[in-house]
């Protein structure tokens, strides 16, 4: 009897805290280290600014504020995720991004209905990978379309 391959997801695993987070290397556009963030008035407090990143300029968000975890000092570990959600590009601050991983679907379970620090929502799944846990998340659902117009507004 053939064995079948199993499926996989490329996902890059970053960190914020104390918990690692997966996100699909297709939706990444670049991993930057941490530059100027220009502040833009009455946006959301998760919604660090903005950056010019080779002529473009692109949102940034910090994921610990958008997660409503604690905030820390923007040090020399951090980075900037370039995402693309709904067409647009967006940089995530995270603790550090630590590596590519191909995850089995056959390791990816649905959501606990509680995760302390995410909204459940905003969450795939979660894997288990030897001894670690990652949290599988959904960029489409990090930010609401509401949010995404008004940083689409900033890219103006």
């Amino acid at each position: 009897m053939e064995s079948v391959p199993t499926a996989t997801r490329k996902m890059i695993i970053f960190q914020l805290d104390e918990e690692e987070y997966a996100i699909p290397v297709n939706q990444i556009g670049s991993i930057e280290r941490l530059m100027p963030i220009t502040r833009v008035p009455q946006t959301a407090p998760f919604v660090k600014g903005v950056i010019n990143l080779r002529g473009v300029v692109i949102p940034v968000i910090d994921l610990r504020l958008r997660f409503n975890l604690q905030d820390s000092d923007l040090d020399g570990n951090k980075r900037i995720i370039i995402v693309n959600i709904h067409d647009m590009e967006v940089g995530l601050i995270v603790d550090s991004a630590n590596d590519v991983i191909d995850i089995a679907e056959d390791k990816i379970e649905p959501a606990p209905e509680v995760i302390d620090t995410v909204d459940v929502g905003y969450i795939d799944g979660v894997a288990k990978i030897e001894s670690r846990l990652l949290i599988l998340l959904n960029l489409h659902k990090i930010l609401s379309l509401q949010e995404l117009n008004e940083m689409h507004a900033l890219e103006g």
